[in-house]
């Protein structure tokens, strides 16, 4: 299987999302509403900062135009924008891509510009900043966050492997 360089720390980048969003299924409406100290705010709210952000950048990279995701989007919704985008972002990264490629974000009233390589980091630091939020509020309502990191993500997709070391 070849993969962009990239393409691991994407599809880590969707499949933790995702996770996380699975193991929150679980909780109470007042649990994700609830906001946390030192976070976003509540569990439902930064789910969807961080759909809306993968939105946003979907749409700067790829100049196709996204639905906002609103505040009553359910978790099901975030999940359902995080595995499209990331199916995206797989397709962006199977191709060439300059990373010092311009890539501008027009707005009303200005104008905004950063190379994609920069831009794709963006997205990472996003959705892992966010993630981190919300394992965090998870943590204060007593619960044990599920394994996302990356190598949860590696072994869970078969691209790490333990070999036994050779005898003596």
């Amino acid at each position: 299987m070849t993969t962009s360089v990239l393409g691991d720390a994407f599809a880590h980048h969707a499949w933790a999302t995702e996770r996380l969003i699975d193991a929150c299924t679980a909780l109470t409406p007042e649990q994700l509403t609830s906001p946390a100290p030192g976070t976003y705010g509540s569990i439902m709210d930064t789910f969807r900062h961080l759909a809306d952000g993968e939105n946003f950048y979907v749409s700067v990279v790829t100049g196709d135009p996204t639905d906002p995701i609103g505040e009553e989007a359910s978790l099901a919704h975030v999940r359902s924008v995080i595995a499209s985008d990331g199916e995206v972002w797989a397709e962006l990264l199977s191709g060439e891509i300059d990373p010092d490629a311009d890539v501008e974000d027009i707005d009303e009233g200005w104008e905004f510009h950063a190379p994609m390589g920069v831009r794709l980091a963006q997205v990472i630091h996003h959705g892992t900043d966010h993630r981190s939020q919300i394992c965090t509020a998870l943590t204060s309502f007593g619960l044990t966050p599920p394994e996302i990191d990356l190598w949860a993500f590696a072994e869970a997709t078969g691209r790490s492997r333990a070999v036994p070391a050779p005898a003596p």
